[in-house]
C-alpha cells in the first residue's frame, strides 16, 4: 500500500513538472515561492504571490493598451495534513527516477532548442518595421478616448479566478521536498529540472534570507512600474515627435530628388529632346475660374459659392507669416506695426519643379530661391496695393492675383485679407475699420469658403476682435480652422499653460471650429529664412511642455500639418460644391441668352472690349478722312474764321481812327503804325488760335457726323472723350508764330495792287465788311431806341421809358449830324450840354453818359454809310490809284487798306493750311492713337464710356460663358484625376 502511495506521489510530481515545462511558456513565471521547512511535518504554508511580468517587445511602446493597470493575482492558501513516511524499494524507485530525469531533461532541452529555432525563423521572416512606425494612425494612440478600457478590464476574470486555473505550486514544492529526502543530490537535480522547465525556483538553505530579499524586490518592482508608466508615456510622445520629424525629412528628401529630376526633364525639353504639351494642373484651372469670377463681379453680387481659403485675423496676429510658411517663401511686404496688407491678395499654391511666383497679368517669373527676386516681388506687391487704393482711402477691395509654384506645396487657393483693427489711427481714412469689416464679410459669407482664423497666442484672448466676426459668419464652426500663432511666446509668458489648451480647444472664445492648430512663426526677426523658422518650430515642439503634457496633440502642431489639413479640407469642399455651381451658371447663361434674343435679335453679342475695338477703327478712319480735306477748303475756312476773329479790331482800332485824319498822308501813317503794332503783338497768336480751332471743328465734325443707318449712338460718349483728350494733349508748333509774324508783316507792308481785278476784289471785301458792321450797328440802335412806328402798329409792340429817352436823344443827335456831316467822331462838352438842354426843354431828362453812348452808335452808322458811298465812288478809282491820286480829288486809301488786310488773310490762311496738312493733322492722328491705347488699358474708362443695358448684357453673357466653360473643363479634369 505504501508503495502505491509513494508511486502516486512521484507520478504526481513528474506529471506536474512535465506539464509546467510544456505548457507554461506563455504563462506567468513564478517570482516568489515560500521555501520548504526542514521538517516535512511543518504546518505553516504561506500564500503564494504571483506578479504579472512586463513584456519588452518592440511593439509594446506603440500601443496604448500597455497603460492598463495591472492587478496582482492572489491565490488562496492550501493547507495539507499529515503524511506518514513509508519505506519502498530503493533500487526500483532509483531506476525509475533516473529514467524519468533523463526523459525530462531531454524533452526540455530538445523542446527548448526546437522552440528557439522556430522563433528565430519567424523573427527572420518578419520585416523590419522600425522605420515605418509613422504608418500607425494617430487614433491608435488615442484609443483610450474612444474605447472604455476600464469597462473591458472589469469584464475580465479577476485574480482569484485566474489562480484557480494555475497549477498547484505548493504540491510541486512538497513533492520536490520528498525527493530531497531520498536523494542527497536531490536539491541539485530539482534545480536543474526546474531551470530546464522554465521555472525560476530558487532553493537554498537560508530560506528566510532569500524570502526577505524577494519581498524587497517585489516592492522595488512596484516602484519601478509606477515610474516606468510615466516614462513610457514621455518616451512615446518623444518618439512620436521624432517619427513625424523623420517622416517630414524623408518627404523633403524625396521632394528634393523629385525637383532635381524635373529640372533635368525640363532642361531636356528646352533642348528639344522631348516636345510635349504640359496640361494645366487642377489648381491652376480652378484659380482661373476664380479670376474670371472676380472680374465678372467684384462686389460679389452673383451667387459665387466656389470654395476659397479666406485668411482673417487681427492686425499683426501673424497672418502673413503663416501664409509665408505655407508658401515656403517670404513673399509679402513687411512692416513694424504698420498696416501692410491694404487689399486682398489671392495666392494660388501649386506643386512644381521650381519655386517661382508670377502675377496673373504678367509673364515675369520671380525666382523665390534668390533674395533679389524676393525683394522685387515684395516691392511689386506693395506697389500694386498702393495703386489699388484710391485717393482718400486706406484699403481697397480690389484683388491682387498671385501664383506660387514649388516642390512640396499643397494645392489650394488662399485669400489674404487686411488685418481687422479696433481703432483708426492717424493717417488712416475714417472708414478704414468699416471697410475692412465689409471686405472680410464679403469673402466669409460664401457658404463654401474655408475660414482660416489666425489668433495671436502671445496676447490676451480677450483682446481678439476677429473671433467675434468669425463666429457671426460661421456660428457652427463647420468651415472654420483656428490657428494659434506665436505659441513659443505664449508658453514663455503665460502663467497658466492650461490657458493655452483652453484657447486651442475653443473654450475661451464664443466661436467654434472644425480644427485647432498651434504654430510657431519664427523668433520675430524679419530676416529669418523659412528653413530656419521651420527648424526652430520643430525644435520647439519637440521640447515643448504643451506636447509632453498632452495639452496639444501631435497632429495639431507645426505649419506643415496645418497646410495638409487645410488642403484636404479645401479639396473636399471643392469636390462637394463645384458641380452644383456649374449647374447654377448654366441656368444663368440660358436666362441671359433668352433676354438677348428678345431685346436685340439683329445685333451681335459684342462685349465691351469688342465694342471698343469697333469704335477704335471708326475713329481712326475719321482721322484719316481729316487728312483728305482739300487745300481749298482749308484755306477758305481759315480765311473766313481769321477775318471773323480780327474784323472788329481792324475796323474799330485801325480803320476808324485813321479815317478821322484830315489828309491821306496822315491816314497812311496812322494805318502803318497800327498795323505794325498789331502784327508784332496780337496777329500771329490770333492766327494760330484760329487754325487750332478750325482743326478741332473739322475733327469734331468728322467724329460726330451721322453715318446713316450704320451709325451706332453707343459710341458717341467714347468719341467725344477721345476728341477732348486728343485736343488737350495736342500743342501747336512753337515756331509757327515766329514764321507767321514775318510773313504777315511783309504782306501788310505791300501796298501795290497789280490789276483792276484785285482792285475790285478789295472794294468788294471792303463793302462786305462795312455792310456787316452797318447791320450790326442798326441792330444795336434798334435795341437801344425800341421798335419803329411800323413794328409798333403791325406787331403791337411798345417802347420802354428808357427806349423813349434813347429815341429822343438819337433824334436830337441826328439833327446835329445833318447840320454838319463832316463832324468828328467825338462830341465836345458844349455840344453835350446843348443836346441835354434841348431835351430838357422837351421834358426829357438825360445823363451825359447816355448822350455819349447814343452818339457812338449814331455816328458809326453815319460813318459807315458815308464809307459805303465812298466805295461806290472808288470803283472807278483804279486809274487814279496808278497815278497815286495826283491831280485828283478822289482818295481811295481805305480801299488800299482793305486790300492789304485781304492779302494778309490769304497769305496767312495758306501758311496755316500748309502747317495743318504737313504737320498738325499727323500729330493729331498720333495723339488720337495714343489716347485710344490708353483707354484700351483703362478698364474703368471703358466701363464709363461704353455703357447701357446692351453692353452690360453682352458683357455678362460672355463672362458667364467663360466661367461655365472653365468650370466644365475643371470638373472633367477632376473626374479624370479620380
Amino acid at each position: 500500500m505504501w508503495r502505491l502511495r509513494r508511486a502516486a506521489v512521484a507520478c504526481e510530481v513528474c506529471h506536474s513538472l512535465v506539464k509546467r515545462s510544456s505548457g507554461m511558456r506563455g504563462g506567468l513565471p513564478l517570482q516568489k515561492v515560500h521555501l520548504l521547512s526542514r521538517s516535512i511535518y511543518h504546518s505553516h504554508h504561506p500564500t503564494l504571490k504571483l506578479q504579472r511580468p512586463q513584456f519588452r517587445t518592440s511593439f509594446q511602446q506603440f500601443s496604448s493598451l500597455s497603460n492598463l493597470p495591472l492587478r496582482k493575482l492572489k491565490l488562496s492558501p492550501i493547507k495539507y495534513g499529515y503524511q506518514p513516511r513509508r519505506n519502498f524499494w530503493p533500487a526500483r524507485l532509483a531506476a525509475r527516477l533516473l529514467k524519468l530525469r533523463y526523459l525530462i531533461l531531454g524533452s526540455a532541452v530538445g523542446g527548448g532548442y526546437t522552440a528557439k529555432k522556430t522563433f528565430d525563423q519567424w523573427k527572420d521572416m518578419i520585416p523590419d518595421l522600425s522605420d515605418y512606425k509613422w504608418i500607425v494612425p494617430d487614433f491608435v494612440w488615442e484609443i483610450d478616448e474612444y474605447i472604455d478600457l476600464e469597462k473591458i478590464r472589469k469584464t475580465l476574470p479577476n485574480s482569484e479566478d485566474l489562480a484557480k486555473l494555475a497549477p498547484d505550486f505548493e504540491k510541486i514544492v512538497e513533492s520536490l521536498s520528498l525527493l530531497k529526502d531520498f536523494f542527497t543530490t536531490g536539491h541539485k537535480l530539482v534545480s536543474e529540472v526546474i531551470g530546464a522547465s522554465g521555472l525560476l525556483l530558487l532553493l537554498g538553505s537560508s530560506g528566510e534570507t532569500a524570502f526577505r530579499a524577494t519581498d524587497r524586490g517585489s516592492e522595488g518592482d512596484k516602484h519601478y512600474r509606477k515610474v516606468s508608466d510615466k516614462e513610457k508615456i514621455d518616451q512615446l510622445q518623444e518618439e512620436l515627435l521624432h517619427t513625424q520629424l523623420k517622416y517630414q525629412r524623408i518627404l523633403e528628401r524625396l521632394e528634393k530628388e523629385n525637383k532635381e529630376l524635373r529640372k533635368l526633364v525640363l532642361q531636356k525639353d528646352d533642348k528639344g529632346i522631348h516636345h510635349r504639351k504640359l496640361k494645366k494642373s487642377l489648381i491652376d484651372m480652378y484659380s482661373e475660374v476664380l479670376d474670371v469670377l472676380s472680374d465678372y463681379d467684384a462686389s460679389y453680387n452673383t451667387q459665387d459659392h466656389l470654395p476659397r481659403v479666406v485668411v482673417v485675423g487681427d492686425q499683426s496676429a501673424g497672418k502673413t507669416s503663416v501664409l509665408e510658411m505655407i508658401a515656403q517663401a517670404r513673399i509679402f511686404p513687411r512692416g513694424s506695426g504698420e498696416m501692410m496688407t491694404r487689399s486682398p491678395v489671392k495666392v494660388t499654391l501649386s506643386e512644381g519643379p521650381h519655386h517661382v511666383a508670377l502675377f496673373k497679368d504678367s509673364s515675369r517669373e520671380f525666382d523665390l530661391t534668390k533674395e533679389e527676386d524676393l525683394a522685387a516681388l515684395r516691392h511689386e506687391i506693395e506697389l500694386r496695393m498702393r495703386k489699388n487704393v484710391k485717393e482718400g482711402c486706406t484699403v481697397s477691395p480690389e484683388t491682387i492675383s498671385l501664383n506660387v509654384k514649388g516642390p512640396g506645396l499643397q494645392r489650394m487657393v488662399l485669400v489674404d485679407l487686411p488685418g481687422v483693427i479696433s481703432t483708426v489711427t492717424s493717417g488712416m481714412a475714417p472708414d478704414t475699420k468699416e471697410t475692412i469689416f465689409s471686405i472680410s464679410k464679403a469673402y466669409m459669407q460664401n457658404p463654401n469658403a474655408i475660414i482660416l482664423c489666425i489668433q495671436d497666442g502671445s496676447v490676451d484672448a480677450e483682446r481678439s476682435i476677429v473671433t467675434d466676426l468669425v463666429s457671426q459668419m460661421d456660428p457652427h464652426g463647420r468651415r472654420t480652422i483656428f490657428v494659434l500663432t506665436k505659441v513659443d511666446l505664449a508658453e514663455k509668458n503665460v502663467a497658466s499653460p492650461s490657458r493655452i489648451q483652453q484657447i486651442i480647444e475653443g473654450k475661451l472664445f464664443p466661436m467654434k471650429a472644425l480644427g485647432y492648430f498651434a504654430v510657431v512663426t519664427g523668433k520675430g526677426n524679419s530676416s529669418e529664412s523659412i528653413e530656419a523658422i521651420r527648424e526652430y518650430e520643430e525644435e520647439f515642439f519637440q521640447n515643448s511642455k504643451l506636447l509632453k503634457t498632452s495639452m496639444l496633440k501631435a497632429h495639431q502642431v507645426t505649419t506643415r500639418n496645418l497646410s495638409l489639413a487645410v488642403s484636404d479640407c479645401f479639396w473636399k469642399m471643392v469636390r462637394e460644391s463645384v458641380e452644383q455651381q456649374a449647374d447654377s451658371f448654366k441656368a444663368t447663361r440660358f436666362n441671359l441668352e433668352t433676354e438677348w434674343k428678345n431685346n436685340y435679335p439683329r445685333l451681335r453679342e459684342l462685349d465691351r472690349n469688342e465694342l471698343f475695338e469697333k469704335a477704335k477703327n471708326e475713329i481712326l478712319d475719321e482721322v484719316i478722312s481729316l487728312s483728305q480735306v482739300t487745300p481749298k477748303h482749308w484755306e477758305e475756312i481759315l480765311q473766313q474764321s481769321l477775318w471773323e476773329r480780327v474784323s472788329t479790331h481792324v475796323i474799330e482800332n485801325i480803320y476808324l481812327p485813321a479815317a478821322q485824319t484830315m489828309n491821306s498822308g496822315t491816314f497812311n501813317t496812322t494805318v502803318d503804325i497800327k498795323l505794325k503794332q498789331w502784327t508784332d503783338k496780337q496777329l500771329p497768336n490770333k492766327a494760330v488760335e484760329v487754325a487750332w480751332e478750325t482743326l478741332q471743328d473739322e475733327f469734331s465734325r468728322f467724329m460726330t457726323e451721322p453715318k446713316g443707318k450704320e451709325h451706332d449712338d453707343i459710341f458717341d460718349k467714347l468719341k467725344e472723350a477721345v476728341k477732348e483728350e486728343s485736343i488737350k494733349r495736342h500743342k501747336w508748333n512753337d515756331f509757327a508764330e515766329d514764321s507767321l509774324r514775318v510773313i504777315q508783316h511783309n504782306a501788310l507792308e505791300d501796298r501795290s495792287i497789280s490789276d483792276k481785278q484785285q482792285w475790285d476784289a478789295a472794294i468788294y471785301f471792303m463793302e462786305e465788311a462795312l455792310q456787316a458792321r452797318l447791320k450790326d450797328t442798326e441792330n444795336a440802335i434798334e435795341n437801344m431806341v425800341g421798335p419803329d412806328w411800323k413794328k409798333r402798329w403791325l406787331y403791337w409792340k411798345n417802347r420802354t421809358q428808357e427806349q423813349c429817352v434813347h429815341n429822343e436823344t438819337k433824334n436830337e443827335l441826328e439833327k446835329m449830324l445833318k447840320c454838319n456831316e463832316e463832324h468828328p467822331a467825338y462830341l465836345a462838352s458844349d455840344e453835350i450840354t446843348t443836346v441835354r438842354k434841348n431835351l430838357e426843354s422837351r421834358g426829357v431828362e438825360v445823363d451825359p453818359s447816355l448822350i455819349k453812348d447814343t452818339w457812338h452808335q449814331v455816328y458809326r452808322r453815319h460813318f459807315l454809310k458815308t464809307a459805303l458811298n465812298h466805295c461806290n465812288l472808288c470803283r472807278r478809282g483804279f486809274y487814279y490809284y496808278q497815278r497815286h491820286f495826283v491831280d485828283s480829288e478822289l482818295e481811295c486809301n481805305d480801299v488800299v487798306l482793305f486790300w492789304r488786310i485781304q492779302r494778309m488773310l490769304a497769305i496767312t490762311a495758306n501758311t496755316l493750311r500748309q502747317q495743318l496738312t504737313n504737320t498738325e493733322v499727323r500729330r493729331l492722328e498720333k495723339n488720337v492713337k495714343e489716347v485710344l491705347e490708353d483707354f484700351a488699358e483703362d478698364s474703368e474708362k471703358k466701363v464709363k464710356l461704353l455703357t447701357g443695358k446692351r453692353v452690360q448684357l453682352a458683357e455678362d453673357l460672355k463672362k458667364v460663358r467663360e466661367i461655365q466653360e472653365k468650370l466644365d473643363a475643371f470638373i472633367e479634369a477632376l473626374h479624370q484625376e479620380k
